[in-house]
């Protein structure tokens, strides 16, 4: 999932799209940023970069992917339902759909009250996700991924819940081995997160097919919402 092609994908994405160029010395918090992937050329920016995660292992990952960077970024081991920090950022990405795993929907819906109050004033939310129109085009259809030592993972999706919920399933196989994770989500539109980001208190929502700004409509790949706090 976090191959050093991904990360240099992730580092042009920072450099070049539109959605991701912030007024330098911008506070940026990456709201589950993993191994850290897009911390390293955020903070390359110059920006006042945080990262929050509630995985150690994840966090670890991070810290020495920016230190080998020379990146000066603060970490933090934190719990997205109830991380909040009043006005500390001006810009909060939650990003390789990283939203919607908690089984009581409100929880999810407390994660964007959370970032509405950790935002100062005409700062940003964008929030990457799998949109259930994007997922309605390929779904079904497993995925296989092989890895650099021979072994392989195979990903699928099912669909519950009459279209409100994902269940993805993972299989490594190793050798004559092979071991299978499972985890489930929910399923957001376009028109449901973004009244999602309403409810929450954001304001001049948007709805994009991508980092580079593009609408979203039947040839996007992934779902970015955007919301402003007033």
């Amino acid at each position: 999932m976090f191959s050093g092609a991904r990360a240099e994908t992730v580092a042009e994405l920072v450099r070049s799209a539109p959605l991701l160029d912030f007024p330098p010395g911008s506070r940026v918090l990456d709201l589950c940023c993993g191994p850290g992937l897009f911390l390293v050329p955020l903070a390359a920016r110059g920006h006042h970069v945080t990262g929050v995660d509630l995985s150690q292992a994840m966090l670890e990952r991070a810290e020495t992917a920016c230190r080998e960077a020379g990146a000066d970024v603060r970490l933090l081991r934190e719990d997205m339902l109830t991380y909040a920090a009043p006005e500390s950022y001006d810009v909060i990405l939650n990003v390789f759909t990283s939203f919607g795993y908690f089984e009581d929907a409100d929880d999810n819906a407390q994660v964007l009250r959370n970032a509405w109050r950790s935002l100062a004033p005409g700062g940003r939310l964008l929030v990457d996700v799998m949109g259930k129109e994007v997922l309605a085009g390929w779904i079904g259809r497993p995925q296989a991924v092989d890895l650099p030592d021979g072994s392989y993972i195979v990903q699928r999706d099912t669909v519950l819940d009459s279209w409100r919920r994902l269940r993805t399933d993972w299989t490594l196989v190793r050798g004559e081995s092979a071991r299978t994770a499972s985890i489930r989500s929910f399923l957001y539109s376009a028109a449901e997160l973004h009244d999602l980001f309403v409810a929450a208190g954001f304001a001049d929502v948007e709805c994009l097919g991508d980092f580079d700004g593009g609408p979203y409509d039947q040839s996007s790949r992934r779902l970015i919402v955007r919301g402003l706090k007033k």
